[in-house]
């Protein structure tokens, strides 16, 4: 297993932020990461996704759904071919902070025999990746 996770101080509200993340379609406009996401928002339901970390190819996965909870946590779960080779489990959380704002966490937990294989990409691409997207959200958030 390797985890992965990032943080980021938003001076916005949880609504505002987490409009944001579950804007499907507006992905395409302004995150640098996740170029596009397509689906419902409805636990179970399977998403049509499309990442592209800094420096490397773009890549499409279908993941599923697993965690709803509006304002707060979304959730996502994906594989690679068949389960158990190379799983993700892929989060936004977003927390109140005591003087305002929120903390938003994005990560990803992941699993499978492959995973030793991609430790240095996961630590390289794929968290820039999250970072970069962390930073643009914050600057939409706290612009609008």
């Amino acid at each position: 297993m390797h985890i992965l996770e990032t943080r980021i101080e938003i001076a916005a509200t949880a609504e505002k932020v987490w409009s944001l993340l579950v804007d499907f379609p507006a992905h395409v406009r302004w995150n640098p990461f996740i170029r596009a996401i397509e689906g419902s928002l409805e636990i179970g339901k399977t998403l049509n996704v499309s990442i592209q970390p800094p420096g490397s190819k773009g890549m499409r996965f279908r993941p599923t759904l697993i965690k709803i909870n509006r304002n707060r946590e979304l959730r996502w779960r994906g594989k690679l071919l068949l389960p158990g080779l190379f799983d993700g489990e892929h989060y936004f959380a977003i927390e109140d902070l005591p003087a305002g704002g929120v903390v938003f966490r994005h990560g990803e937990i992941f699993s499978g025999i492959l995973v030793p294989f991609f430790h240095a990409s996961l630590d390289g691409a794929t968290k820039q990746g999250f970072i970069a997207m962390n930073e643009v959200l914050k600057r939409e958030a706290e612009r609008l």
